[in-house]
């Protein structure tokens, strides 16, 4: 007998048409992930699990359904990773696991549709919004010639233009390439500052995005909150501008500015009328700490608590306990931020609407959505005050293992006594890692022939971000294998960085980049087949959501 509990999909499919919490995670590389899940899996690769548990699970006693490549059920365990994630989780803490019944295979016998790519809930909600709202989507050709930008343009204007362009992206997405004149508003920022930018509503106002979700969002918005401007989002985004032979700017840094206080106002009025139709409720400051007082992992409901404003203005100062994300991000990747469908999620900004419109999308998804109403900068009230800085999850304690500090594994190096492994994804790693160090995704770890491809050096220090995860598959190897010299390098690669150790991008990867998933929208180098058969995907969400039929979106129409 299996030593985990089975749930099948007809338990899983339950619960979520009947909004009750479950967390239905997917134990796979990224990767995988992306070739098809269901609709609300989320991405929970086994080899970050650690990292991910505290902040993505807040409650411990939330039900959780793993599943991985195989077909786990009531007979026959044979999902291995699945079976490693649900003992993992048990030990941090979290009873209810279980594993899903038959697997991928047991899902669509069960009549479940599998979504590819990445955060296909939102992209999904975008394209019925599209359809059911009737968005506006303005093709490339026609956004050029309302820029006034001819053929072969290079960035000039052939004439004034009759138009502006918000890029509804993060703003470092934006900087890699963007429509040519457009301006950076990442997507809940919108309300708030385009009607500064279009001032006379003869002007047409487009959002774009690198594909089809966010400019869809972005644009409808503007439309719901009553923007008296002409507001089209660009068909396709980024990519429909390069199938259509126009060519994208790079490196371009313009930033919407902020606006008078009274237009803060009226974005947010203009936002609660959206946020009262779709349900999303209000709490002051008093039922905030109210909610706040109750213990960590202890509330009979998951909460999820997100400040929906820009992430400078969440690091000079935020509500305690709350973790940045801004709103456009938020409604984008909900999957990635809150992984338990059915959960509570409170939002936070500072009076001036962005948290209402935010709202208003993640209620139409489906979500209970309370927003905090406050007045710009009030925390009284509140234990602590406003806290400044970056967000932390309050994590269980990683195992004691063997650890080297920078100063000492900087002196192994240099007699070469020792290699280092970094466990982050391959993407961070070529990102920047520590002089020298190879990669591995976490599965690797254990093969006895990943000494002879280090060199059989006599030490091996694992690392990772901030050294978390490290420490906790240096325990794995210890009890794998209690002879081999294996370390956690202290404070992970961080801790290496701030002690002045060097960092270097590229490197030597030990095992296929397969861990994450590259989007098609990606980067400058795309290929254009790849491209269209991404609109492709998109085009055919909607069907997809009615043949599975446990979405529970509700869109506002006109």
């Amino acid at each position: 007998m299996p030593p985990y509990p089975v749930t099948a999909p007809a338990g899983v499919r339950r619960a979520l048409l009947a909004r009750s919490e479950i967390a239905l995670l997917d134990v796979r590389r990224e990767s995988e992930f992306a070739r098809g899940h269901p609709l609300f899996a989320a991405s929970f690769p086994r080899g970050q699990l650690e990292a991910l548990a505290t902040e993505r699970l807040p409650r411990l006693a939330v039900p959780v359904v793993l599943y991985g490549d195989g077909a786990y059920d009531a007979t026959d365990a044979s999902d291995p990773d699945a079976e490693a994630a649900a003992g993992r989780l048990r030990q941090l803490g979290y009873p209810a696991v279980s594993l899903l019944g038959g697997g991928l295979d047991g899902w669509t016998a069960s009549g479940g549709e599998l979504f590819g790519d990445v955060n296909a809930p939102s992209k999904a909600f975008g394209e019925l919004v599209a359809e059911l709202a009737g968005t506006p989507l303005l093709p490339a050709e026609e956004v050029a010639a309302l820029l006034g930008l001819g053929p072969g343009h290079h960035g000039q204007r052939d004439a004034a233009p009759a138009a502006i362009v918000v890029d509804a992206r993060r703003f470092d997405e934006y900087a890699v390439m963007s429509i040519p004149t457009a301006i950076s508003v990442p997507g809940a920022e919108l309300g708030l500052r385009a009607g500064m930018l279009a001032p006379d509503p003869a002007t047409t106002v487009i959002v774009n995005c690198a594909g089809r979700t966010r400019s869809i969002i972005g644009a409808q918005s503007l439309i719901n909150a009553g923007l008296p401007n002409r507001v089209g989002a660009l068909r396709n985004g980024t990519i429909g501008w390069t199938l259509a032979g126009l060519e994208l700017d790079h490196g371009r840094e313009r930033r919407a500015p902020d606006g008078p206080a009274a237009a803060a106002g009226r974005a947010a009025a203009d936002a609660w009328r959206v946020a009262d139709r779709a349900g999303v409720r209000r709490a002051d400051l008093a039922e905030l700490a109210e909610l706040l007082g109750k213990p960590a992992g202890g509330t009979a409901r998951t909460v999820y608590w997100f400040d929906v404003r820009t992430p400078e203005e969440y690091a000079a100062g935020h509500l305690p306990g709350f973790r940045s994300a801004p709103g456009g991000q938020l409604v984008q990747e909900t999957d990635g931020y809150a992984p338990v469908r059915g959960a509570l999620l409170v939002l936070a900004d500072d009076g001036g609407g962005r948290a209402a419109m935010t709202g208003s999308w993640l209620a139409q998804m489906g979500w209970d959505v309370v927003v905090v109403t406050r007045a710009p900068g009030e925390a009284a009230g509140l234990p602590g005050g406003m806290t400044r800085g970056s967000w932390r999850s309050a994590r269980p304690p990683a195992p004691a293992v063997p650890v080297a500090v920078p100063a000492v594994l900087a002196g192994w190096l240099r007699a070469g006594e020792a290699a280092v492994v970094d466990l982050e994804t391959s993407k961070r790693f070529l990102a920047g890692h520590i002089h020298g160090a190879a990669w591995a995704p976490r599965g690797d770890l254990a093969d006895p022939e990943l000494a002879d491809r280090l060199g059989r050096p006599e030490r091996i220090v694992l690392t990772s971000s901030d050294g978390y995860l490290a420490a906790w598959a240096t325990a794995d190897l210890i009890a794998r294998r209690p002879a081999a010299r294996f370390f956690a390098l202290a404070g992970g690669t961080d801790g290496w960085a701030a002690s002045g150790g060097p960092l270097e991008s590229g490197g030597e990867l030990l095992a296929p980049a397969t861990d994450v998933y590259r989007r098609p929208y990606e980067g400058t180098d795309a290929d254009p087949g790849v491209m269209q058969a991404y609109l492709e995907w998109e085009y055919g969400l909607v069907a997809q959501l009615h043949r599975d039929g446990t979405h529970g979106f509700r869109v506002l129409t006109p």
